[in-house]
């Protein structure tokens, strides 16, 4: 019997082997062609399925944001306010954690999280079924929201974000 976490887990190393093999995401297939690798690679399909999901709710909310001109480029044109401050609702506090909470301040404070990218996080996260969600997790979904802008992440960020316990290869 699979159990929620295990299936979780299976979803994320899905979206491993898509970001070390498509680390340029304009170089990733459309979703139903890549669900086909995925399958010949030897995932299974409900963690396919899964992933494409998840995946596509992450493109729509990168294309939404670059719709709107919220993307990382012009959010340090015009950063967010030093005054101003994000209160996580309790359904959000649950899902993340304090490690995940604590993680995230720590990217943004470090200026490598905008406000609009914490939210595509955030966002991604929720519509994560296990809860609250492993800090490994969170950083793939990090990695996965630089992904879905084109953006890499400098040298240092993706040094925290693939610590030796993380399951990318980097």
């Amino acid at each position: 019997m699979i159990t929620k976490t295990s299936y979780i887990e299976s979803m994320f190393e899905v979206l491993v082997f898509v970001y070390e093999n498509y680390w340029q995401g304009n170089a990733c297939p459309q979703l139903e062609q890549l669900g086909r690798k995925l399958s010949a690679v030897g995932f299974e399909l409900d963690d396919i399925r899964q992933a494409l999901h998840w995946l596509a709710d992450l493109n729509i909310a990168s294309h939404q944001a670059q719709l709107i001109d919220i993307s990382p480029a012009r959010s340090e044109q015009h950063p967010a306010s030093i005054y101003s401050l994000r209160v996580y609702s309790a359904a959000e506090q649950d899902q993340l954690g304090a490690a995940c909470l604590g993680f995230i301040k720590f990217l943004e404070s470090a200026g490598v999280l905008s406000a609009h990218m914490r939210e595509i996080v955030i966002d991604r996260a929720m519509a994560v079924p296990a809860s609250p969600i492993a800090l490994d997790d969170l950083k793939i979904i990090v990695l996965m929201v630089y992904w879905s802008f084109g953006l890499e992440p400098d040298a240092l960020v993706l040094d925290e974000l693939c610590d030796d316990d993380s399951r990318l290869a980097h």
